[in-house]
């Protein structure tokens, strides 16, 4: 008889251990999870101001200088396209957030492209106005990057706490998926070529 409460005892309390160790791990990776999504706002928030500060840079643009038409074309079909990319922050998947990147790395090509071109005239680089302008898409795209890499970091802790053990039986019994983060754009790796 003893020995029968004894193994009781020690099924029951290794039940409660294995439970509490399974709350334990659920609710820090819904806690993790939150984090992800909470950053993922934030670097959807930083997007958001740069393709806010677009239309006054591009109606700027335009209005001090007369050129390539095809420029400012150019930045405004990227706009357009790069916020009509949303992702879900619950749903991460490489492939969404591939595109979402694409599109925003498509953007940053095509004001990079404008801003070059904007130099080629001087009247345009002396007005108030356009240097504003340029120092707000300067700070917000360091905004970005800080968003992204807060971004990161948040997905990392998060995948790292659901892939490990006891946490990945919890996680796939729950739900819990590796998220994906931001990797460097494709050609990102060489250095831009400056001539004069």
């Amino acid at each position: 008889m003893k020995s029968r409460n004894l193994v009781l005892i020690v099924v029951v309390l290794f039940i409660l251990i294995l439970g509490g160790c399974g709350c334990n791990g659920y609710n820090k990776m819904v806690t993790l999870d939150e984090n992800v999504k909470n950053k993922w706002n934030n670097v959807q928030s930083d997007y958001q101001r740069r393709a806010d500060l677009i239309p006054n840079l591009v109606s700027t643009v335009k209005g001090a200088a007369n050129f390539e038409q095809t420029t400012l074309t150019q930045v405004i079909e990227a706009r357009a396209k790069a916020t009509s990319v949303n992702i879900n922050a619950d749903n991460l998947t490489p492939e969404k957030v591939r595109e979402f990147q694409q599109a925003q790395g498509q953007l940053g090509g095509a004001l990079n492209k404008l801003l070059v071109v904007a130099e080629q005239y001087p009247q345009l680089q002396a007005t108030q106005n356009f240097r504003d302008l340029q120092a707000q898409l300067e700070g917000t795209e360091n905004r970005i990057k800080v968003s992204r890499n807060d971004f990161n970091t948040a997905v990392q802790d998060y995948n790292s706490t659901a892939r490990r053990f006891p946490n990945n039986i919890f996680a796939g019994m729950f739900g819990f998926k590796v998220k994906e983060g931001f990797t460097a754009d494709a050609g990102s790796e060489k250095a831009p070529k400056v001539q004069f």
